[in-house]
């Protein structure tokens, strides 16, 4: 039922992810009876993407046929190409997860005014959590109102984070970024779906997040819930035209900044006096020769 608080965008959006959360439940009650195919190596897409992918953007035209739509697996195939709106969307982030049924998954949809985040969904639709914000208007977890955390010491924060899995993925310069993090944070987790991980960072569950490769569909919608909490999230350098550049960094405020400090230097966007100094400290830390006896 549309709520007459919301922005009547926003409850379009809401309807068309409630739509696609019911075919992803309804899928889930037999995991092994769904059809999936590899995209590229470890990453797979399923008949019920592409069913909730279809139900959204139909649930989206029908209310604005003049709106643009940038999807996960049709790309800009659908709507308006000319439109100053243009919604983005992720039907089924954490497929992987999903087909193994472990229940960490979600439905990500934005809206994009002249290239600015000014609406955002987040459904979980295995625990029946909505995120939701509107530019200007704050982030909420169905009907409460969203902060992010207020620990300031890194040592005490729990960072949630995504692995790499395809193949030319930079997997030792992440191993550093780990190796460098992990003993100064209280915990890093790995939940499989970034679009969950931001709104996490938002409800202040977790305290922050990185992860590179991520596309726009993934980081969208939770950008603006982050920073209607009072986060900030950016690449890896701590700027906030991110969106495309493939790295994403967020967090409360004063977490962010140190997690500027660490992982900064792992940025594309680094200067090369980062960059020397991440190749000198990683000669130095490697194993030295010993004498032969």
């Amino acid at each position: 039922m549309a709520s007459p608080n919301l922005h009547p965008m926003m409850n379009v959006a809401v309807k068309a992810a409630r739509t696609a959360g019911s075919i992803i439940n309804r899928a889930a009650l037999d995991v092994e009876a769904v059809r999936v195919s590899q995209k590229q190596v470890n990453d797979f897409v399923t008949d019920v993407d592409q069913a909730a992918e279809q139900a959204i953007i139909e649930t989206l035209l029908t209310a604005y046929p003049g709106h643009g739509i940038w999807a996960e697996e049709s790309g800009r195939e659908h709507g308006a190409k000319d439109s100053e709106f243009v919604w983005i969307i992720d039907p089924l982030d954490g497929t992987t997860n999903f087909i193994h049924g472990f229940p960490v998954y979600c439905v990500s949809i934005a809206l994009a005014v002249k290239g600015k985040i000014e609406q955002a969904v987040i459904y979980d639709p295995s625990r029946n959590d909505l995120f939701t914000a509107t530019k200007g208007r704050g982030a909420y977890l169905n009907d409460r109102r969203l902060r992010v955390s207020k620990r300031i010491r890194l040592h005490e924060c729990l960072i949630s984070t995504g692995f790499p899995f395809r193949q030319g993925d930079d997997f030792n310069t992440y191993l550093r970024m780990m190796g460098e993090l992990m003993p100064r944070c209280a915990g890093l987790r790995r939940p499989g779906s970034a679009a969950l991980d931001l709104a996490y960072v938002a409800a202040g569950y977790t305290d922050g997040f990185f992860e590179s490769g991520l596309q726009p569909w993934d980081a969208a919608a939770g950008s603006l819930l982050i920073t209607e909490a009072g986060g900030l999230i950016g690449n890896f350098t701590g700027e906030s035209d991110f969106l495309e550049q493939q790295e994403c960094m967020a967090g409360n405020p004063k977490v962010y900044g140190q997690l500027v400090t660490i992982l900064g230097k792992y940025s594309k966007f680094a200067s090369a006096g980062e960059k020397a100094e991440r190749t000198l400290n990683s000669w130095a830390a490697q194993p030295k020769p010993t004498a032969a006896t």
